[in-house]
């Protein structure tokens, strides 16, 4: 059992957290009121990142201290968005979210993952005709193993699981995100991911 803090209580944080606590884990969802963030953060071993990633670089920042040596999962994608809503482009072009997190928080062990595939796909990969990747970046081995089993109890295969390298490497699935919307008016809101095929 893991003590995990999800910050973030939107479709994405509360699928998560619902997923996790389902799978034996001792999960806190922290929502907007003051303090509650830095209260999770401070309990847990493990804190997720599920907060809109517009926002995230700032509102993480503010908790250097309760992250201080805590694993960070990043879930979210940073974009800028269309009139539709739908993300139009990246906030951090050349860079990402993630890096952005990793230089911010130096004592953290950011890890990003889960950020290639809409919502519903995260804690039930077999509900896809096909399976589907989720992808590790993160400058930390024994993190993104600890990651690897939490991503296991949410039902992902261990050959489904693929480890690009370095927290820099998240630039890459961070920018697929700028498939989503092309992807939506094509085919409507399904679940998809990306799956990567040898």
């Amino acid at each position: 059992m893991t003590k995990i803090a999800v910050l973030g209580n939107g479709r994405v944080g509360g699928n998560l957290a619902a997923a996790l606590t389902k799978a034996g884990h001792e999960v806190t969802t922290a929502d907007r009121t003051p303090g509650a963030a830095a209260k999770a953060a401070s309990a847990a071993e493990v804190v997720i990142n599920a907060t809109p990633g517009s926002g995230s670089l700032e509102r993480l920042t503010a908790l250097r201290e309760p992250l201080h040596g805590k694993i960070l999962i990043d879930v979210s994608n940073a974009t800028i968005d269309g009139p539709d809503g739908l993300p139009a482009d990246l906030l951090y072009p050349g860079s990402s979210l993630a890096e952005q997190l990793q230089q911010a928080l130096p004592d953290t062990l950011i890890v990003k993952t889960l950020n290639t595939m809409l919502y519903p796909v995260m804690t039930a990969p077999t509900m896809l005709a096909a399976a589907p990747t989720v992808f590790l970046s993160g400058d930390d081995a024994q993190a993104k193993q600890s990651v690897r089993e939490l991503l296991t109890d949410l039902g992902w295969q261990p050959d489904w699981i693929t480890d690009l390298g370095g927290i820099q490497t998240a630039r890459a699935t961070e920018a697929a995100i700028l498939f989503v919307p092309h992807v939506i008016r094509s085919t409507g809101f399904k679940p998809f991911a990306i799956s990567v095929t040898h």
